[in-house]
């Protein structure tokens, strides 16, 4: 049993680094600037978690590693969601939780993050989540 749950956090931890990683190769960050992908991993997460339905939220969710499931969740108010945000409410609350000054600005980090994503889960899961999204915010989504 214990060899089950080592194995499992292993993975997960694995799938992290990757998504980490992907990130990291699309801005060509080294693993030392590991801060900066994770803080914008964290922040489109939490507003794409925010913006769903708490069932779309939650189905979402199961597909991700579990170590970045609990990021996702962190600090989640399933009674105060949907949040309303289009497109300019939505890159004004990453810059806010995102502080870093990187090439091609806000929009970029929201845009290499949720390409990233993408290639993380279904794409009919990818499409569920594009389709709970206002137009000018769901133009964003890859």
């Amino acid at each position: 049993m214990a060899e089950q749950l080592i194995s499992a956090v292993e993975s997960s931890l694995d799938k992290t680094n990757l998504i980490l990683k992907d990130i990291e190769q699309a801005y060509g960050w080294p693993k030392e600037q590991r801060n900066q992908s994770y803080a914008a991993l964290r922040t489109v997460l939490h507003l794409l978690r925010d913006r769903m339905p708490v069932t779309q939220s939650v189905e979402f969710a199961q597909q991700l590693p579990v170590l970045v499931r609990g990021m996702y969740f962190d600090g989640w108010q399933p009674d105060n969601v949907p949040i309303k945000l289009n497109r300019e409410d939505f890159l004004y609350e990453v810059r806010q939780g995102f502080p870093y000054d990187v090439e091609g600005g806000t929009e970029r980090v929201v845009q290499v993050v949720l390409d990233t994503l993408r290639q993380h889960v279904t794409q009919g899961e990818w499409q569920d989540v594009k389709s709970q999204m206002p137009k000018d915010l769901g133009r964003m989504i890859p």
